[in-house]
């Protein structure tokens, strides 16, 4: 019996010194490599919704914001003897973030049909064969080519540096070519 007592003691303080060793700080190698991976991939995500125009430059900007404090924190944990809910939490965010990015890519992407660019070279077109062709009066060629000048110019400007209109400038700018369209169809 004395055995007996003497090996459930031996027994409970075995149990008591393993779990409090899974609960002490330490390095996590695992982890980091994990979450570098994890990082590595939410990046390429980003790059490529934004190289196809899945994402906007202000999306992929946030996104990026967000990874980059997440990597600050990564800094912080990587090589450090740590608890393991620091990592825990570290890869709750990457999840988040890497959820919020997949749910950005999913939607459609949206494509203006015909683009308003293109839309500015026919209705030039349009304006120089009406003026060529005698089919347009003078004065109409004048206010018609001022008004699509003012429409490119705008455009130009929303574009500069390589960035994407908004939605709303976009739109703006389509019903603008849609007007001019109009009123140069009374010509036709």
């Amino acid at each position: 019996m004395k055995n007996f007592i003497l090996l459930a003691v031996f027994g409970i303080f075995s149990l008591a010194i393993f779990s409090g060793c899974a609960t002490l700080p330490h390095t996590w190698p695992d982890n980091e490599r994990n979450a570098e991976n994890q990082m590595v991939v939410i990046q390429e995500k980003i790059g490529e919704g934004l190289q196809t125009g899945t994402l906007s430059l202000d999306e992929s900007q946030v996104f990026l914001t967000t990874l980059k404090g997440i990597k600050t924190d990564y800094a912080n944990l990587r090589g450090r003897t740590v608890y393991r809910d620091e990592w825990d939490r570290l890869f709750v965010r990457l999840d988040r973030l890497q959820e919020d990015i997949d749910k950005a890519l999913m939607k459609p992407v949206r494509m203006e049909e015909p683009r308003n660019a293109d839309r500015i070279n026919t209705i030039q077109k349009s304006i120089d064969d009406g003026r060529l062709s005698r089919r347009l009066p003078s004065k109409e060629v004048r206010e018609f080519q001022s008004r699509l000048d003012s429409i490119r110019r705008e455009y130009l400007r929303m574009t500069e540096d390589g960035r994407y209109p908004s939605h709303e400038e976009s739109v703006d700018i389509s019903q603008r070519l849609d007007l001019l369209e109009r009123d140069m169809d009374r010509f036709r």
